[in-house]
């Protein structure tokens, strides 16, 4: 053995002598380790390389899938007819009834003045008490006013006596002449004579009218003179209640025009008179004998009943208001006048108009609008509203009674859409 190695050893010089080796051309040999690594990262790469191509797939295949159910769904969504809740326009009454404020006042109204200068020699009335027409309410002491009635009441004597005196001349001057006039024409008298008697009776009847024109004035002034006393008894007007007393027994009443005393307040409240302005939507339609309801809230178990009695016929350019008067009953006395209370009125409407739920209405740049469920299809009307009453509202066009309109309709609710209408409750709540 140790031969051959050693001829081995011997024929390896020689080798190399006969066939150098290139050691840039020859590739050292490979060794396992390193094949195996190769070899590990070819799998890893074709690992990647179908990974990677797994998870385009997979991208790809979602990508398709959503497409297909968007496909779908809007297939759906386009066969799809959506259900909708409705609720039936319902025609509005021909009476609107109107709540509003008012006011209470006394059917009549009066302020007694002193119309006599004197003093109150008796007072019979006070706050509060009930009065009857022609009841004497206080006595006026006027001396100075009873001083001139016995002095002229002596001159219109003194005159009425001149009178008949007169009277007396002209009887006198006429039988002058009725027996003067036959001579005069005879000649057995002169005509001076018979001018005389003429004249003279002329003075006398110009006497007797003046004697008369006399009595005549001073029986005036003297009438004057009584009505100024009837004055010192004040009485009341009418029936009713005496709301103010301004006077006592010995106050210095005056009886001038424009400062005369203010003795008493009477107002007349066995009918109330109720203001009431309506404003401009409904003042048209009120008239005498539409049907009120007045409400006090002070009597809240107490309603009172009447009709319109009269109105302005203008309306108040400042608030657009109708002044309307309403006249109720008051016996008991239980509305006192001046007192707030809330009027209703029932108006009857001038135009019809038809009730829709506030839930109906779509508000969009084409303006005000409610969708009508026509044969199937949903069809945008536009509406005018003509009052808004809370969860309803009262519209004039675009709308008929009866109809059905859609309630919440969606948002992308399109003219012409089908819809599957469920009814709901009444436009009216009933």
């Amino acid at each position: 053995m140790n031969d051959a190695r050693n001829s081995d050893q011997e024929g390896e010089p020689l080798r190399g002598l006969q066939e150098p080796v290139d050691r840039k051309t020859e590739s050292p040999p490979t060794s396992p380790a390193r094949a195996r690594r190769r070899y590990g990262g070819r799998l890893l790469a074709l690992g990647a390389f179908l990974l990677l191509a797994c998870a385009v797939s997979l991208g790809v295949w979602r990508l398709y899938s959503r497409q297909q159910v968007v496909a779908a769904t809007a297939e759906q969504r386009f066969d799809l007819v959506p259900s909708v809740r409705v609720a039936t326009v319902e025609p509005n009454s021909g009476i609107e009834s109107v709540s509003l404020p008012g006011t209470t006042a006394a059917f009549a109204s009066a302020s007694i003045y002193a119309r006599a200068t004197g003093y109150i020699a008796k007072r019979n009335v006070d706050i509060g008490d009930h009065v009857k027409a022609g009841h004497l309410l206080a006595e006026l002491a006027v001396p100075e006013l009873d001083d001139q009635i016995s002095q002229n009441e002596s001159t219109l004597k003194q005159l009425r006596a001149a009178l008949d005196q007169a009277n007396a001349n002209m009887k006198l001057a006429q039988v002058t002449w009725d027996r003067d006039k036959s001579l005069v024409t005879k000649g057995w008298v002169t005509k001076q004579q018979g001018t005389v008697d003429v004249q003279n009776l002329q003075a006398q009847q110009a006497a007797v009218g003046v004697a008369e024109a006399n009595v005549s004035a001073q029986e005036n002034q003297l009438r004057v003179l009584r009505q100024d006393r009837s004055y010192a008894s004040v009485v009341a007007p009418f029936n009713g209640t005496i709301t103010q007393r301004n006077v006592d027994v010995g106050s210095l009443v005056q009886g001038n025009t424009n400062t005369g005393t203010f003795l008493f307040e009477i107002m007349q409240t066995d009918v109330i008179r109720v203001w009431v302005y309506v404003p401009q939507d409904a003042a048209f339609g009120v008239e005498p004998g539409v049907k009120a309801v007045v409400r006090v809230p002070e009597l809240p178990n107490r309603e009172f009943s009447g009709k319109v009695t009269r109105v302005a016929e203008a309306l108040q350019s400042g608030t657009r208001t109708l002044l309307t008067e309403i006249d109720l009953p008051n016996p008991d006395g239980a509305l006192p006048p001046g007192a707030y209370c809330m009027v209703e009125l029932k108006v009857p409407r001038k135009s019809q108009s038809v009730i829709v739920p506030a839930d109906a209405l779509i508000y969009n740049r084409d303006g005000l609008q409610v969708a009508v469920v026509n044969d199937g299809k949903a069809e945008l009307r536009k509406v005018t509203e003509t009052r808004d009453l809370g969860t309803r509202v009262e519209v004039d066009t675009g709308v008929k009674a009866g109809e059905q309109v859609i309630l919440n309709p969606p948002v992308d609710l399109a003219n012409g859409s089908k819809v599957d209408p469920r009814p709901e409750a009444s436009a009216s709540g009933k």
